[in-house]
C-alpha cells in the first residue's frame, strides 16, 4: 500500500464520484483511478466503495477506513513539516484562527489579551471554515482558533466561549421578512439552503431543531460556504438558518430575523492542540476561562437586547 492509494481513496470518498475525483482533484484518467481503488481493496481484502446509479457510496468498512486514512496522511504532513522546521531559524510566532466574520467581534479582544506578552512575536490572523480550522490545529499550523466543537479531531481540546442563537436569513423582499420573528410552521413550506459542506456541526444543530419542533426542511441547495448560502438565499428566494453573528456580514439583498419560541443555539468554542506548549496559548486559555465565567453569570437576554440595556433596569432598581 502506498500513500497515493490513500489520497486517491479520500478524493473519491469526498467527491462521491470516480469521474469528479479524477478530473477535479487528481487530474488523472478515470480508468487509472478505478484500478488504483481496486488495488487498494485487494490489498485490504474488503470492499470500500459501492458503485450506485447516483455515484459512489462508502461501505461500512470504507467509512471506518476513511477516518484512519485521513489521520494517517495528516500525521505524515505533520512529520514532514516538523522535519523542515529543524532547518529554519527560530522566530517566535503565534497564529489565530477565526470563522469568517467572527474576527469582527473577537479580534480586538484577542489582541488585547496578547498586547503585553506578544510584543516580540510574529502574529498571524487567518479565517477558515470550522472543519478547516480544526485540521489546521491538528497539524500545528495555528495555535488557537474560534470555531465549532468539531467531532472528527485528534489531540484537540475545546473551551466554551458563548452559545449563539440561530436566525433565519431571508431575501429582503420575502413575504416573511415583514415578520418580527419567524415561526417554524412559517418556513416548513419554504425552500431551504443548507450550508452542511462548510458547517457540519451547524447541520446537526439544525436537524435537531427541525426534529424538536416537528418540521421537515425542504432542502434544494447545499452551499459550500456561509457567504455562498446567503447568496443562494438572495438568488433563489429560499431561506437558511445561520448563527446570529453573520448579521455583521449580511449582503444588502438579505435580512436576518429571530426565530420564535425555543431558539436553537450553537456553541462557539476556543480550540487548541493539547500538545502545544506556547506560553501565549496559556494566556488565551486563561482568558477563555474568565470569559466563560462571566457568560455563565449573565441572565439570558432576548435577541437584539444589549448588555447595557439589560442591565439598566437592574441598576435602577438598586438605586
Amino acid at each position: 500500500m502506498e500513500l497515493r492509494h490513500l489520497r486517491y481513496f479520500i478524493a473519491v470518498a469526498e467527491e462521491g464520484s470516480l469521474l469528479q475525483a479524477a478530473e477535479r482533484r487528481l487530474h488523472t484518467a478515470q480508468p487509472s483511478l478505478s484500478r488504483q481503488i481496486r488495488d487498494l481493496e485487494m490489498e485490504l481484502g474488503v470492499k470500500l466503495l459501492e458503485r450506485k446509479a447516483r455515484g459512489i457510496e462508502l461501505t461500512a468498512a470504507g467509512r471506518v477506513f476513511l477516518d484512519h486514512a485521513r489521520l494517517a496522511l495528516m500525521q505524515i504532513d505533520v512529520a514532514c513539516e516538523a522535519a523542515r522546521n529543524t532547518e529554519r531559524p527560530h522566530k517566535p510566532g503565534f497564529s489565530l484562527g477565526f470563522l469568517p466574520g467572527q474576527e469582527v467581534i473577537w479580534l480586538t479582544e484577542a489582541l488585547r489579551v496578547l498586547r503585553d506578552d506578544a510584543s516580540g512575536a510574529d502574529l498571524t490572523i487567518t479565517t477558515k471554515s470550522s472543519p478547516e480550522l480544526a485540521n489546521a490545529l491538528m497539524q500545528g499550523e495555528i495555535d488557537v482558533a474560534l470555531l465549532r466543537r468539531e467531532t472528527k479531531t485528534v489531540g484537540l481540546d475545546f473551551k466554551l466561549l458563548t452559545r449563539e442563537p440561530l436566525v433565519a436569513i431571508l431575501p429582503a423582499r420575502h413575504r416573511l421578512a415583514r415578520h418580527k420573528t419567524i415561526r417554524p410552521e412559517d418556513v416548513c413550506r419554504e425552500d431551504f439552503i443548507s450550508t452542511a459542506r462548510a458547517a457540519p456541526v451547524l447541520k446537526t444543530v439544525i436537524e435537531e431543531y427541525a426534529a424538536r419542533v416537528g418540521i421537515k426542511l425542504k432542502q434544494i441547495y447545499d452551499a459550500e460556504t456561509l457567504s455562498g448560502g446567503m447568496s443562494l438565499v438572495a438568488s433563489t428566494g429560499g431561506f437558511t438558518l445561520l448563527p446570529s453573528y453573520v448579521q455583521n456580514a449580511l449582503i444588502p439583498s438579505v435580512v436576518a430575523r429571530p426565530l420564535h419560541g425555543e431558539v436553537p443555539t450553537i456553541d462557539l468554542v476556543m480550540g487548541y492542540n493539547k500538545s502545544n506548549t506556547s506560553p501565549l496559548l496559556k494566556k488565551f486559555l486563561q482568558w477563555a476561562d474568565e470569559h466563560a465565567s462571566r457568560e455563565s453569570s449573565v441572565v439570558a437576554r432576548p435577541l437584539g437586547v444589549t448588555e447595557s440595556t439589560a442591565e439598566a433596569p437592574r441598576r435602577r432598581r438598586g438605586r
